[in-house]
């Protein structure tokens, strides 16, 4: 008879499989083994995490607010206009009937959220206690416009809150409750914190209460992340989401060394991007709030710019410098007392190097008033320091400051002075007349060139620069300059490849541009 040879190796793998399923193959272990050392540095690594978060978790507590929305919007205006933009008599004037003209287009999940027609609607976020007089820290954004709040600690007992302060400039705020007897956490040092350490956050993430996340620190200093106007957040993979906010972040000895801030993400959920104002900030904008409910800063009275390798250079500086460039001081100001001049730059403040604008500003303005500090500048490529005593934020407010809040003037008028090209540079430019500066709502006295067209795909168009931006100072021999005729700029461009300027969009603070000549 004719085997058929599929046949026959079925039965050949069939019966392999009975034998070893029998015994009679050597059997392979599920897992390799652990090794003890490897079992015992788990075990001990575990422990720790268990410890610090038995130790934490008394002094965490859940903020529930409860805040009042907008009230219903008159339907009959907006947004169902009738005929010839006449108020339509037809349209839904109450919460319910909308929401039926939304299910009749968008099907049954049209619904309206009730917090948009003036009922309460509720948030959660997480604190810890601060101290033991009752004081809970947690951020800004937790409490602000909060009717009512109520601090839940970790063992179910529940208090009424109170608002101590806030500030929304670090996101950070102060609560009270008549509840003293939880633990307050002990305080660690921000500024000794390494890329690597591990850490825990404690929070509310999503109402859950008491939840503790595990990373490590990924970054300290952030202060370009543009979250809040005083910042220089420390990153962690920690895991951080909504609710978290205003919860601790602590070392492995039980200390805060962070308040839980803000997340990156692509939905509502954490991507490994979590972001906590250091605790050496945080304590001093809570201290403060504790003593006098507000926070008061510091400001030298300049106006910075980034400094480029290109500007650096140009002001006779090696290109590697680091610092910050003062494009303007005013009149009378801290600096202007300090001999601080503009054109010069800033590479030290009390003993810290600077190497950013925002690291710069935080320094000052965190510094106590009524104190001397050195500061360290560049001016025509020699080193020089000077001691510099910060005034009061609000003491020290530039022209343009003050001229933020003002409408804008009329409308341009006709027979505008001439444009004139700039060289290779891909822009046109025309002179500051009285009536241009008072139709942009710019300064009485202000000059400058005023940005009249910028060709498509130029290096000035590159650069970002608009029409109707004012240019006001050049970088030129060296120094920064004012800016004052046509004939000046263009000469300048005609004589180099690089040309670098100040220039401003509107009443906001200028920057310092640097364009390069198109290549042919």
């Amino acid at each position: 008879m004719k085997r058929n040879p599929v046949a026959w190796a079925a039965l050949v793998v069939s019966t392999a499989a009975l034998v070893s399923s029998s015994g009679a193959l050597r059997r392979m272990p599920a897992a390799p083994n652990v090794p003890a050392e490897g079992q015992k540095t788990a075990q001990a690594l575990s422990q720790a995490f268990e410890a610090v978060a038995d130790f934490v978790r008394p002094s965490v507590v859940q903020v529930t607010v409860t805040k009042k929305a907008a009230r219903v919007p008159n339907l009959r205006n907006f947004p169902f206009p009738g005929p010839n933009g006449r108020p339509n008599p037809n349209a839904p004037n109450n919460p319910k009937d909308l929401e039926e003209l939304l299910k009749r287009f968008f099907g049954p999940d049209g619904m309206v959220e009730p917090q948009q027609f003036g009922r309460q609607s509720h948030g959660t976020g997480s604190g810890f206690v601060y101290d033991n007089r009752g004081h809970i820290l947690t951020n800004n954004h937790v409490v602000e416009g909060a009717e009512k709040i109520t601090v839940t600690f970790h063992d179910g007992i529940e208090a009424a809150a109170t608002v101590v302060g806030t500030d929304s400039k670090s996101d950070v705020a102060v609560i009270k409750v008549d509840v003293t007897n939880y633990p307050a956490l002990p305080r660690g040092d921000s500024s000794k914190l390494k890329v690597g350490d591990l850490v825990m956050a404690v929070g509310s993430p999503f109402e859950l209460s008491q939840s503790v996340t595990t990373g490590i620190i990924s970054a300290t200093e952030r202060n370009d992340v543009q979250i809040n106007e005083f910042e220089s957040f420390i990153q962690t993979d920690a895991s951080i989401n909504p609710g978290n906010s205003g919860g601790p972040l602590v070392n492995m000895n039980g200390e805060v060394i962070g308040v839980n801030s803000a997340i990156v993400t692509g939905g509502r959920g954490n991507d490994g991007i979590g972001f906590a104002i250091p605790i050496d900030m945080a304590s001093g904008v809570a201290d403060q709030l504790v003593k006098d409910g507000k926070v008061r800063r510091a400001r030298i009275g300049v106006q910075m710019a980034p400094l480029t390798p290109v500007l650096a250079r140009q002001l006779g500086l090696d290109p590697t410098t680091k610092g910050i460039l003062v494009s303007e001081v005013k009149e009378g100001s801290p600096a202007d007392k300090a001999g601080l001049k503009q054109g010069d730059v800033i590479v030290g403040f009390a003993g810290d190097k600077i190497t950013s604008m925002p690291s710069f500003r935080l320094k000052v303005a965190t510094s106590p008033l009524g104190k001397g500090y050195e500061i360290e500048y560049f001016r025509d490529g020699k080193r020089q320091t000077a001691t510099i005593t910060p005034a009061p934020y609000e003491d020290v407010v530039f022209d343009m400051e003050k001229q933020r809040g003002s409408k804008d003037g009329g409308e341009s008028q006709d027979g505008q002075p001439k444009s004139t090209a700039i060289g290779e540079f891909g822009l046109e430019v025309q002179p500051l007349t009285a009536d241009l500066a008072k139709s942009l709502g710019l300064p009485a006295g202000a000059t400058g060139l005023l940005v009249s067209e910028v060709k498509d795909n130029s290096p000035a168009e590159a650069e970002g620069i608009k029409e109707g931006d004012l240019i006001t100072k050049v970088v030129k021999d060296r120094k920064i300059q004012p800016l004052k005729t046509v004939k000046e700029f263009q000469d300048l461009a005609s004589k180099s490849n690089e040309l670098s300027f100040y220039v401003q969009t509107g009443k906001d603070p200028g920057r310092f541009v640097t364009l390069a000549k198109a290549k042919k």
